[in-house]
């Protein structure tokens, strides 16, 4: 589901922000949900129709860590494109912090996603030949965030993560769990409400893996709202809860 972010040869076109007939987004409070699904279904028009999800109900509040198990094809992957607005649910309700971004238009869907949600993907999707640094700078770059205090952003970032010492190096100086990390810290840049991680762990080696971990940890303290899709129980065994999908139904593990 991730695409690659293509290098850029001069300063790319802002990112519109205009989100027509939405007022300022409301800053997330503990008593209000980051994410609310309300009776999500996704069909797929295929012959016969597929029910990729099928009335979802889930609530996610601010500093939740919530880890989505389950087997392949169970759902996952359409639930976490429906969370990133990156698809429609056929059915139901999907609310970020109050507004129901299933009903916005597609440039408003896309200005909410630019500046709500990061990704975390299990490839880390960095350009060989730029710095850690400038890699994380490229998120601004395509979201159309002011270029004064870029720099300073971004290694705002890295040190968040751990890596500020690690800026001037190219990503095939890095290892597997620095490159991950490097990722992170582009997602997190425009400050988002929601971060959300694809099978993050699935390029790296268990000591890798348990030091993002580790990081996760110190991000979910921090107040930061994290929604990690995996097939490593182990790694779920971190979070917070557990939600598992299976046939496109959702239901608690534990909380």
């Amino acid at each position: 589901m991730a695409e690659t972010m293509p290098e850029p040869s001069s300063e790319p076109e802002t990112l519109s922000t205009d989100l027509t007939g939405v007022d300022a987004w409301p800053i997330a409070t503990p008593g209000r949900p980051v994410v609310e699904l309300r009776g999500v279904s996704r069909t797929f028009g295929s012959v016969p129709p597929v029910e990729a999800l099928r009335e979802v109900d889930l609530l996610i509040y601010p500093g939740d860590w919530v880890a989505i198990v389950g087997p392949s094809g169970s759902g996952k992957s359409t639930l976490l494109n429906v969370l990133g607005c990156l698809d429609r649910p056929t059915a139901g309700a999907y609310f970020i912090d109050g507004i129901d971004v299933a009903g916005l238009s597609e440039g408003e869907r896309t200005a909410a996603r630019a500046r709500s949600i990061g990704f975390v993907f299990q490839a880390f999707h960095l350009l060989a030949h730029r710095t850690a640094l400038e890699n994380v700078m490229l998120a601004e770059m395509y979201a159309g965030g002011e270029r004064a205090g870029r720099r300073e952003r971004a290694l705002a970032a890295l040190e968040r993560v751990g890596l500020a010492h690690r800026r001037d190096f190219l990503p095939t100086r890095l290892s597997g769990g620095e490159q991950q990390r490097v990722a992170i810290a582009r997602a997190l840049l425009g400050t988002p409400r929601l971060l959300l991680c694809d099978e993050p762990t699935g390029n790296l080696d268990s000591a890798s893996t348990e030091s993002l971990m580790l990081l996760f940890d110190a991000l979910a303290r921090q107040g930061l709202t994290l929604v990690v899709v995996t097939h490593d129980e182990g790694v779920a065994g971190h979070a917070r809860r557990i939600v598992r999908i299976v046939d496109g139904r959702l239901s608690e593990v534990s909380e």
